[in-house]
């Protein structure tokens, strides 16, 4: 049962990771500024780069457990995401924005982490 939930866990967060790494790589600067009001003072290449990070954690949680090669990396892109969000946090703390979804996706990478390190048998 705890290996379904954490399958199910791992797929949501691959999605949500997917589609938010996939903006900040595809939609122009300008068009994400609206949205995502710290786009304003970072520099594009640095968005770029936080959305490659985010599309790479996303198959990180996945390819590993999927395949059965390397998946000791699965539970090292879900902490490395969890830091990411922990950013996510202050960034958006810094600009009296709303960072509780920020702490909720950080929770569940720290619970794929630490489910994945665990042996459930």
């Amino acid at each position: 049962m705890l290996n379904g939930v954490l399958s199910i866990t791992q797929g949501l967060l691959a999605g949500v990771f997917t589609l938010a790494g996939g903006a900040k790589l595809l939609v122009p600067r300008e068009v994400l500024q609206k949205r995502m009001h710290w786009a304003v003072r970072w520099p594009r290449c640095r968005i770029k780069l936080l959305g490659l990070a985010e599309v790479l954690g996303a198959v990180g949680l996945i390819l590993p457990a999927a395949t059965g090669i390397a998946p000791a990396l699965t539970p090292i892109a879900a902490l490395c995401l969890a830091v990411l969000m922990a950013g996510a946090v202050g960034t958006h703390r810094r600009l009296n924005e709303r960072f509780l979804p920020a702490v909720i996706v950080g929770a569940l990478c720290l619970l794929v982490a630490v489910g994945h390190s665990i042996p459930l048998g």
